[in-house]
Order: structure tokens, then C-alpha cells, then sequence
């Protein structure tokens, strides 16, 4: 009961960071959410082997608070000298995962993301009750800061049209403080309340706080292209140590994987990533932004740097083997299309598409008899899986099993105790298990309005959705970044669908903070 009541509070101040203006409130809110969140942790691991050590090493455990808190506050320092080190370090820290025993399991969590994350809120709280605030008009949608930045021309960039969020749109940052508190809550009936303390404290509550910063961050064109950049070159990174593993037929960690290898003809890469399926995501999203830049580029140097940088990153995809993924970047891809050229002929596109799928798959189990054991063996269990997630929805329809309790209430009424697999690779039916269809009404309300969000304004410049052809971009710049971070999204909501993981994804969050602040700036950042 009393972590639950804990949990319930530090998601609290999450969605005050989430819904608040930028101030002193919300630098307060973030704070408390990153202190709760570990505490927590420590509390229902209390016995756990890596805590006793740490109670037991009064030293080693104040060693680790001076050297973590060190180097939190030399990043504040950073930030403050030097505001755009902080969104780059952000995306560049998105992918990374350390493998750390958690509750008897090793969990890989976002160590280097979360360090630069307390740096960003130590550098809020700087701000605000040392700096002092920087002027944000009614809205505070954004700091004042980006104002004086310079685009490339040496002149100060002109932002969109200043525009509040209406209908739809305007849920968004409730809907998304709703889920993080509904998650919370949930905790009080769950069937496996220490996996859903751990998804909250390690996944939901820092990210809201992520999503709280990257909101603060004044957009130029002059940052949108620096993380554009550490976006594509990680993913290189990624993509030549990838080659390395194909190359050489060996990994760097996951035994899973290695083993399954082992048995396969064909050899799955993940690169620094735990998992190929994550790799490929990340590959996806990389390969959806270079395509955008490559769409509204008009310099020819530009055009060759993203060509060869769309290819190395494609052949990489090939290694991952990741469905997936592949799905993800077809959706991506489409998104583009639709924005740049026609959305008719693309949505035309899409129903044939899924007519011939059809009629094959009626051809295939009429006549050669669909083989339902080895389509879920093709999909490595997934089939089992969402039937058996389905199931659970039934006996439990209102309020679920609770969160983070689907591989427990699987094992328990569906599979049996010695399941080789009881983790949902199919977010809908993770929620709809889970959370109800209470959670499930608050996931496609969430989905509708991120997307009507990333996309309000689109009608007047894209070409696709009616605008005419020759017709001036208000935003100078920010339309290309705005489809990239619209088809990033969509590519990323798919492969949630396919796979697994949505709010419990780092991704997510930047991709909507971003897109929504881009479509919303303030009226600080809009005066050239």
C-alpha cells in the first residue's frame, strides 16, 4: 500500500512537469519526481543483493552519490553556459542501456540518459532560483533564450505562427499526465506490483520529466540540425560495429540472441542495443529522418551526405532481421510520401496493399491450409501471445490485471508456470491486459492526440494534404523538421504495435516534445 501511495505522489509531480508552465513549480516538480522515483526503487529492493551491498557499504554508497553528483552538476553548468548541449546529449544518451540486476532479473536501464536528465533539472532549478526565469508569454510553451539565436544565414530565425492548441491537440499534455497517473494507480491492485513500480519509477516518470525539458528547449533551425546530426551519426556508429558483428558472426552481449544464432541460418546483429528488434527500431527512426532531410534538401552536397547515409543505414537494417522494424519504415516512409507528394494515392496505395494481403492470406488458408503452429512459430510466439493477452482482457475487462502484471497473469492463467516466453510483443494488447479498457480508452485517446498535434498546421504547407504547390513555408525551415518528426512518429507507434514498448520508450516522449513544441512555439520565441 505505502509504495503504491509513494508511486501515486512522484507521479503527481511527473504530470505537474508534464502539464505546468516552465517556472519554479515545475523546476520543483521535476526534482521531486527524480528523487522519489529512486527512492522507490531502493525501497521495494531493499533485500535485493545490489542494495544490501550498498547498506552495507556506507562508503562506497556515499562515493556514489559524490561522483553522480558531480558529474550532474558539471552538466548543469554546461547547460546553462551552453543550452543546445543538452537536447543533443539527450538524443545521443536515448539508445543506451547498462544491463543491471533488478529484482532478481537483469534489466537494461538508461543509465548515461538518466545522469544527463538530473543535469537538466539541476540546471532548471538554477535557472529559476538563481539565474532567475527567462521570459515565456502566457503559454509557456518555451524559454525565451532561442529568441537570439542565429540561423545559418547569421540573420535570427522566424518561428510558426503563434497558434494555441485547439480541439484534439489541446489533450495532449493531460492525456499524457493521465497516463503516467493511471499507471501509478494501477499499482494499488496490480498482480505484480514490483514489476509496475519498476516500469513507473524507471520508465514513466523520468521520461515525463525528459518530456518537461525538451519542451523548455527554444528551437532554432540551427539546434533542430545539430540533433539531426547526432541522431544520423550514432546511428552510423551503430551500423559500422553492426557490420563488425556480421562480419565476424560474433556479439558484444545478450546470450539470447547469441544462442538463437546459434540455431539459425541466418546471423541477427544488435550493435551497442540489447536487442536486434530495438536496433532496427532506432535504424528505422534514423532512416525516416535522413529520408525527410533528403525530401526538402536542396543543396547537392546535402543530397549525396544523406543518400550515402540512408544506404549505409539500410544495409545495417538488413542485418537486424527485425520484421518489425522493416513494417516501422514502410510506415515512416509512407508518412512522407503523404505529406510531400499525395496523401490520396498514398492511403490508395496502403488499401491495395492490404486487399492483396487479404486475398493471399484467404488464398493461402484455402487452399494450402493456413498452418496456424507455424505461423506462431514465424513469429516467434507473438500469435500465442496476443491470444493469450486477448484472453486476459476477457476475464478482466474493466481495469486489467494492473501494471506490469501481463507475463505474471499469463503464466498463471494462460501458459503455466514454465513458459518460455510471457512477454507482450504487442503494446494494444499489453494495455489492454494490463490497464482495461479504462487504460485503453486513455492509449488511442493519447494516440489521436499526438497525432493531431504533430500534424495541426500541415493543411497550409503540405503539399499532400491540399496545400498549393510554390506556397511560402511561414515556419522558414521548421516544415521539413515537423514531417520528420511526424513520420519518426508514426514509424516508432507501428513498431509499438508490432513489437512492444510506447510510453516505456524514451523515443516517444522526445518525438512528441519536440514535434508539439515545434507546433506551438510561445510568443517569446516568435519576434525575429
Amino acid at each position: 500500500m505505502i509504495p503504491a501511495l509513494v508511486g501515486v505522489l512522484a507521479a503527481l509531480a511527473a504530470a505537474v512537469a508534464i502539464v505546468d508552465r516552465p517556472g519554479r513549480r515545475r523546476s520543483v516538480a521535476m526534482a521531486v519526481a527524480i528523487l522519489l522515483a529512486p527512492a522507490l526503487i531502493a525501497g521495494d529492493q531493499w533485500e535485493a543483493t545490489q542494495v544490501a551491498e550498498l547498506r552495507s557499504s556506507p562508503v562506497l554508497l556515499a562515493a556514489a552519490f559524490v561522483v553522480l553528483g558531480g558529474l550532474a552538476a558539471a552538466g548543469a553548468v554546461v547547460f546553462r553556459r551552453w543550452p543546445v548541449v543538452l537536447p543533443a546529449l539527450l538524443v545521443l544518451a536515448l539508445p543506451f542501456r547498462v544491463p543491471i540486476a533488478v529484482g532478481g532479473e537483469e534489466a537494461n536501464l538508461l543509465m548515461p540518459l538518466y545522469l544527463v536528465m538530473a543535469a537538466g533539472v539541476l540546471a532548471a532549478l538554477w535557472r529559476e532560483f538563481n539565474g532567475g526565469g527567462e521570459a515565456v508569454d502566457a503559454e509557456g510553451e518555451l524559454p525565451g533564450n532561442a529568441a537570439a539565436d542565429p540561423g545559418a544565414n547569421g540573420e535570427v530565425e522566424s518561428k510558426l505562427s503563434l497558434a494555441a492548441p485547439q480541439g484534439v491537440a489541446s489533450w495532449l499534455r493531460p492525456l499524457l499526465a493521465a497516463s503516467v497517473l493511471l499507471y501509478a494507480v494501477g499499482l494499488f491492485y496490480s498482480d505484480d506490483q514490483s514489476v509496475g513500480l519498476q516500469n513507473l519509477c524507471f520508465f514513466l516518470i523520468p521520461f515525463a520529466v525528459i518530456f518537461a525539458l525538451m519542451t523548455e528547449v527554444g528551437w532554432t533551425p540551427r539546434r533542430l540540425r545539430v540533433i539531426t546530426m547526432a541522431i544520423l551519426g550514432l546511428a552510423v556508429v551503430c551500423a559500422v560495429i553492426g557490420f563488425v558483428e556480421w562480419g565476424t558472426r560474433s556479439l558484444l552481449w545478450n546470450e539470447a540472441v547469441i544462442r538463437s544464432n546459434d540455431f539459425h541460418v541466418y546471423f541477427r546483429v544488435n550493435s551497442l542495443f540489447w536487442d536486434p528488434n530495438v536496433f532496427g527500431r532506432y535504424l528505422a527512426l534514423a532512416v525516416t529522418i535522413g529520408a525527410a532531410g533528403l525530401l526538402w534538401a536542396k543543396r547537392p552536397e546535402a543530397v549525396w551526405a544523406l543518400a550515402v547515409t540512408i544506404t549505409v543505414l539500410w544495409l545495417a537494417l538488413l542485418t537486424t532481421y527485425s520484421q518489425s522494424s522493416f513494417i516501422a519504415l514502410l510506415a515512416g516512409l509512407a508518412a512522407l510520401a503523404a505529406l510531400r507528394w499525395n496523401l490520396k494515392a498514398v492511403l490508395g496505395g496502403l488499401v491495395l496493399l492490404a486487399a492483396g494481403v487479404l486475398l493471399f492470406g484467404s488464398f493461402a488458408g484455402g487452399v494450402v491450409k493456413l498452418d496456424l503452429g507455424a505461423l506462431n512459430k514465424q513469429t516467434s510466439g507473438r500469435a500465442n501471445l496476443v491470444e493469450g493477452g486477448i484472453d486476459l482482457f476477457e476475464q478482466r475487462p474493466i481495469a486489467g490485471y494492473g501494471p506490469g502484471s501481463f507475463s505474471a497473469a499469463f503464466k498463471r492463467e494462460v501458459a503455466g508456470p514454465n513458459a518460455p516466453v510471457t512477454e507482450s510483443h504487442t503494446e494494444p494488447v499489453t494495455v489492454a491486459a494490463e490497464q482495461g479498457l479504462i487504460g485503453l480508452a486513455v492509449y488511442v485517446a493519447l494516440i489521436v492526440s499526438a497525432l493531431a498535434a504533430l500534424l495541426s498546421g500541415f493543411r497550409k504547407v503540405m503539399p499532400g494534404l491540399g496545400a498549393p504547390r510554390g506556397t511560402r513555408d511561414p515556419a522558414r525551415g521548421f516544415t521539413p523538421a515537423r514531417a520528420a518528426i511526424f513520420a519518426a512518429f508514426v514509424a516508432v507507434l507501428v513498431h509499438t504495435v508490432t513489437y512492444a514498448g510506447f510510453l516505456d520508450d524514451p523515443i516517444t516522449w522526445v518525438l512528441i516534445a519536440i514535434g508539439y513544441s515545434l507546433a506551438f512555439p510561445c510568443r517569446a520565441t516568435s519576434a525575429a
